[in-house]
């Protein structure tokens, strides 16, 4: 099955590509994109494609911070019954959750996770696509859109303590400085924001509890997965709660809200199991912090899982066909 997102997700991007100089029409043929779907904003795109299209949109214009220019066009939630719905949510925290419940119907490969830890929150975003397909610049572009949703939801009471990158910091970071007006932590272990519990929780000035419930009426009919999104599912979530020691068999199933026995019977209609996608995760985990020359071997480990790193030794091993030290030192050179 294709993961795919909705064209209103790539917003601003003819705009942004005419004025860094670009083609758009022609870069993104070569992505694999349609120029048409690409203009239509209910129409849907691969997401794989689409990200290709940003990662070559930004380096062909040697604009680092493409993706960011894109989120600024963002000046408020968009058109259409999912936007109409978000943007009259109570608090930002049903925001998310909404984002989240909705999600075939905005970005299919992006999975979100708040992470409660008394009065800070962590939200978690991990975009999951085809291993090997470059994510920087369309993570840039979901961090930044996050960033500007909270912000026209919460005017000046929207001050996060910190955004986070996995990816290496670009050469400059004055527009990132101005954009989110918040520290920067690039080659970070998760993408997102860490922010107080009050700003989740503050009240939404526009909320109108009837609007929403309206237009819950109309996306619920069209917010339909099928059988061959349960792994996709599942690995999303495996992506996001593996690094915080949660991805067993039952906390997977407990953030879909599912049972153990039907997450398992979704999988194997499917043609795999959760065994096997943890696998996979775990080792397209293993490239990414293996990667990030500033953790530690034994950091590694224990974001993938192992309270031994012997075990993790051996396991990578087997995987990779040589032990993480080996690996990182012809990697890395």
């Amino acid at each position: 099955m294709e993961t795919t997102l909705s064209a209103v997700s790539l917003s601003g991007y003819f705009d942004v590509a005419k004025r860094v100089g670009l083609n758009p029409v022609e870069l993104a043929h070569e992505a694999g994109v349609d120029t048409a779907a690409l203009a239509n904003p209910d129409h849907r795109i691969p997401a794989a494609a689409a990200c290709r299209l940003l990662e070559r949109s930004a380096e062909k214009a040697a604009c680092p911070t493409f993706a960011l220019q894109m989120a600024e066009t963002r000046h408020k939630f968009g058109a259409g019954v999912v936007n109409i719905l978000l943007a009259h949510k109570r608090t930002l925290r049903e925001v998310l959750l909404a984002t989240a419940e909705y999600r075939h119907l905005l970005n299919e490969a992006l999975a979100v996770y708040v992470e409660d830890t008394g009065a800070t929150v962590t939200i978690r975003e991990e975009l999951v696509v085809d291993p090997g397909t470059p994510t920087h610049q369309a993570i840039e572009l979901a961090v930044g859109v996050l960033a500007r949703h909270s912000s026209a939801l919460l005017g000046d009471h929207w001050k996060p303590r910190a955004v986070h990158f996995v990816h290496r910091a670009p050469p400059s970071l004055t527009y990132h400085r101005r954009f989110f007006g918040c520290p920067l932590e690039f080659g970070s272990d998760f993408n997102g924001f860490v922010c107080t519990a009050a700003d989740l929780d503050y009240p939404n000035p526009a909320a109108d509890p009837e609007l929403v419930r309206y237009a819950e009426s109309l996306a619920d009919s069209l917010n339909v997965s099928g059988i061959d999104s349960a792994a996709l599912e599942v690995r999303k979530a495996i992506y996001l709660l593996l690094p915080l020691e949660r991805a067993s068999v039952e906390g997977v199933a407990a953030h879909l809200r599912l049972s153990v026995r039907t997450m398992q019977r979704q999988l194997g209609a499917a043609s795999t199991s959760f065994t096997q996608l943890v696998e996979e995760v775990r080792g397209e985990l293993a490239v990414r912090y293996m990667n990030n020359p500033r953790y530690p071997i034994g950091r590694v480990s224990d974001l993938l899982g192992y309270a031994q790193q012997g075990s993790f030794t051996n396991w990578f091993s087997a995987r990779f066909g040589m032990t993480p030290r080996d690996w990182r030192n012809s990697h890395l050179k």
